[in-house]
């Protein structure tokens, strides 16, 4: 399956350059001591190519120009372990307390790649951006005050709360054609809109990054997205992923990297671009870019970026797809054809054009009545979401008509916020009954005070997100949640409802007379450029030595942590089973967010939520487990506390794509802090496989799928021969079922040697520890 270079010709030399000098560009303006690493790059790929004689996506030069060493790694797609350094990390909030406890832990003084810590998942929306803001800085003042000061001391830039949504801060600012950066957030693919190779991964990863580790990769495999026609219309990049998410499904891309080419790429813009790789993390893919173009120069040019842009021009045979380059699988997408979309409930991969969607929804009794349209978050919140969606409310204010649902707007950073109400976008939406909310994640993630719902009650929301599962967005498992672009769902917050077609049904005016819906319009750039805002950010002092970093031992918030214990050489025998778990498990359900975000940086109490939105198959209800010790029903962390303070270790049986969904590392660190040793599923999503290894956990995966039906609840689980446990090598499982009979099966892992070893340490935390007291 060949690839298709861009049709246009606009810059780009595709030739490897001649000259041997070129002028340093720093890699941002808050990072002028570090540079983009072109020339490096260059030379490491000479090496790749010359050893792989292929042609080469742009995925595989990326990666492949990033490695450890590249004349001696070997490059085996979805078999070897790639050893990568990446340009830099991104932290956001949540997720960087525990990642910064750990990296206190490690000893060292200072990071050794460019990082940032974002503050953007603690800001609760309740009433509005400036009061929920403000409420947010007081009742998070201990957490921020620890990331501010690590920050400072580690040589880490932070972003202050209210500068906006981690990955468009990185769009904006950080990332660049060709950058390698891992973030601890599973949406860190967005920055694959300006053509970089961004993945999410767990904090420990993230660790290991600044502790100048190289960080390992499964080496991916490449799915290829070509793309003709052109975006018009009510079509938008939204439209593209939703797509692509119902050719793929939830699991289609695990160990893949998602590319885009061909000439439709020339219709998106660089936001929108970055809109369909964010969302490519619902198909689980490790990541999705798109190849260096004229859309991508124009927003670099339009945030201060030129010298860059100017840079990988001289560049651009790294930054583009080789001529004749093969995909593993392909998928051919016809713009011209495309149907905006709506897709849902409780998956974003159940996909419906919008001219069927009315019709399903109400065959499958879905509530046709929207009670709340959501735009913004990481996905849509740009410039030009915010223009379309804006025109599609200017049109409804013209005939005297508001939104007949409840509107929220997240603006996704605040040179979004200050730039759209300079140039009355706003405006617009606040007269069309929409309230602006921070700028921050909010209730796209869960931080979301809903008033106008009771949970339980049955009812729809559509928002412009990119996640949908049970519960996630208002806690509420009665809540039906369908995605769709932001102009979609300001049409359907007009109309108020499931089975309005804004492409053909009419809406009635204040005065009675009928109309339709013009397509959305707006300037994907700013005319006037952007309007940064507040400054909210904090350069790292030159040496943060002598700063403090202080964790109050009776903070209910902060935890530091304590070393998990060692691997005691022996096989895990008789294993209680937790939770056997029915159905899809996603990271939600094994560590929700919402209320216990508060608790990220406290091992302990955040373990208080560990599978509480797990549907357990004895009973069928979520947090009810049998105590096999005692025989009652209880909660499933108050199980997994007793079964620990007894010595007495446990496991969990899952199904498919165990682990889906967001990249948080506390649903791996909180089974390991109760007591947990080992995750036996039918398979695992990516991060989170990676995360249960790094924790020190055995994540194991059936040989034959049908094994998951012999494993009753009452059964203890054993696992044999871990002493020569090694890579490629099936672990050997046997049951015993409570009437004393036994079977036994083989158990898969995909284990390499090094992460062997953080088993046997107990984690990579430990194995590091180990390895940097060795040097000493």
């Amino acid at each position: 399956m060949k690839a298709m270079s861009l049709q246009a010709q606009f810059r780009l030399l595709h030739i490897t350059p001649t000259c041997t000098a070129f002028t340093k560009v720093a890699m941002s303006k808050f990072d002028k001591e570090h540079f983009i690493p072109y020339e490096r790059l260059a030379k490491n790929l000479d090496i790749v190519k010359s050893r792989l004689k292929r042609p080469l996506t742009l995925s595989e030069k990326v990666l492949y120009s990033h490695l450890d060493q590249p004349e001696m790694q070997d490059i085996k797609k979805g078999e070897s372990y790639l050893r990568l350094r990446p340009d830099r990390v991104a932290m956001q909030d949540a997720t960087a307390q525990m990642a910064m406890l750990q990296f206190i832990s490690s000893g060292l003084k200072k990071v050794a790649v460019p990082t940032t810590i974002h503050c953007d998942h603690l800001i609760e929306a309740q009433v509005g951006g400036v009061q929920d803001l403000a409420r947010a800085k007081a009742l998070h003042k201990e957490v921020y005050s620890f990331l501010k000061t690590a920050a400072a001391k580690y040589g880490v830039g932070f972003w202050n709360p209210g500068s906006g949504i981690i990955h468009q801060i990185i769009l904006e600012n950080y990332a660049f054609p060709g950058v390698l950066l891992i973030g601890t957030d599973s949406h860190t693919p967005n920055g694959g809109g300006l053509g970089g190779v961004c993945i999410g991964v767990g904090g420990a990863d993230a660790v290991d990054v600044m502790a100048n580790i190289p960080w390992e990769l499964k080496c991916p495999k490449v799915i290829g997205v070509h793309l003709t026609g052109k975006i018009s219309g009510w079509t938008s990049p939204k439209d593209v992923i939703l797509k692509v998410a119902d050719i793929l499904t939830v699991k289609g891309g695990t160990g893949a990297i998602v590319e885009y080419h061909g000439p439709g790429v020339e219709s998106i813009s660089c936001t929108g671009m970055g809109t369909i790789c964010n969302m490519g993390a619902e198909i689980g893919a490790t990541t999705s870019v798109f190849p260096y173009n004229p859309r991508m120069i124009d927003y670099m040019v339009a945030t201060g970026r030129k010298e860059i842009a100017d840079l990988a021009d001289q560049f651009s045979f790294l930054l583009t797809p080789d001529k004749g380059c093969e995909y593993d699988q392909l998928v051919e997408i016809n713009l011209d054809e495309l149907e905006p979309h709506v897709n849902g409930p409780f998956t974003p991969d159940l996909a419906h054009p919008i001219s069927r969607f009315g019709k399903q929804a109400k065959e499958n009794g879905w509530p046709l009545q929207v009670k709340v349209g959501l735009i913004g978050s990481c996905t849509n919140s740009s410039y030009e979401d915010m223009a379309r969606a804006s025109s599609i409310a200017q049109q409804a204010l013209n005939y005297g008509l508001k939104s007949k649902s409840k509107f929220t707007v997240t603006p996704g950073s605040e040179q979004i916020r200050a730039t759209i109400e300079r140039d009355g976008q706003a405006k617009v939406l606040r007269e069309f009954g929409g309230v602006v909310l921070a700028n921050a994640c909010g209730p796209c993630i869960g931080q979301w005070d809903r008033k106008d719902v009771s949970k339980g009650v049955k009812n729809t929301i559509v928002s412009s997100y990119n996640r949908n599962f049970t519960g996630r967005n208002d806690a509420n498992p009665a809540t039906h949640a369908f995605v769709a672009s932001p102009e979609l769902v300001t049409a359907l917050s007009i109309a108020g409802r499931l089975d309005f077609n804004p492409l053909t049904d009419e809406l009635t005016g204040s005065k009675g007379e009928r109309f339709k819906l013009e397509s959305p319009q707006g300037d994907t750039l700013p005319s006037q450029g952007f309007d940064p805002g507040q400054d909210t950010y904090q350069f790292p002092p030159e040496d943060g030595s002598d700063i403090d970093v202080d964790v109050d031992p009776k903070s209910q918030r902060l935890q530091l942590l304590e070393p998990f214990d060692k691997w005691d050489g022996k096989d895990l025998t008789d294993l209680l089973i937790l939770i056997k778990v029915k159905g899809k498990c996603t990271t939600d359900h094994i560590s929700a967010a919402g209320p216990w975000l508060k608790y990220r940086g406290h091992l302990d109490n955040i373990s208080n939520n560990m599978f509480i939105g797990a549907i357990n198959e004895e009973t069928n209800e979520a947090n009810l487990v049998k105590n096999h010790l005692t025989g009652d029903y209880a909660t499933v962390p108050d199980t997994a506390r007793m079964y620990k303070s007894r010595g007495v270790k446990w496991c969990i049986i899952g199904d498919e794509n165990y682990g889906e969904g967001s990249s948080r590392e506390h649903a791996a660190l909180e089974p390991r802090h109760l007591g947990g040793r080992a995750i036996i599923v039918k398979s695992f999503a990516r991060i989170h496989e990676t995360n249960l290894k790094k924790q020190g956990l055995l994540p194991l995966t059936f040989e034959n799928p049908a094994d998951y039906k012999k494993i009753r609840p009452n059964d203890k689980v054993s696992l044999l021969g871990l002493k020569n446990l090694a890579p490629n090598k099936p672990v050997k499982c046997e049951i015993k079922h409570e009437d004393g009979s036994k079977e036994s099966f083989n158990l898969l892992h995909t284990f390499n040697e090094t992460q062997i070893n953080w088993f046997k340490a107990g984690s990579a935390l430990n194995h590091m520890a180990e390895v940097i007291q060795e040097k000493v």
